[in-house]
């Protein structure tokens, strides 16, 4: 009884050990993945304009980290001549970032 209390036991815990690699494995490769994914984002661009509803307006003009900017959903990369044009066509400044005087305009 004890020789087949002993086969039982060594059995289980291979079959643990093997699921336990399983997961390593997996988590490892998650991982790649997950750097790989950073490795070829596109990098952030510095101006962002945020367009209207019904894309045709100009509603702001974000830094290109700004928070507002990305919960809005409405913004496009902008380089920055295009976003000095846009502060001086009377295109609102986020309050937030404060494009404006990033780019050195001033009120």
């Amino acid at each position: 009884m004890l020789r087949f209390a002993r086969r039982v036991v060594e059995q289980q815990t291979a079959r643990q050990l093997a699921l336990i690699d399983w997961w390593i494995a997996d988590e490892e490769r998650r991982e790649r993945e997950r750097q790989q994914g950073e490795e070829r984002r596109p990098p952030q661009p510095e101006w962002l304009i945020q367009y209207g509803l019904n894309r045709s307006n100009i509603d702001a003009v974000h830094v290109g980290g700004c928070w507002a900017a990305t919960k809005s959903g409405r913004c496009r990369p902008a380089t920055r001549q295009q976003a000095l044009d846009a502060l001086r066509g009377q295109v609102p400044a986020c309050p937030h970032c404060r494009p404006d005087t990033a780019l050195g305009i001033l009120d």
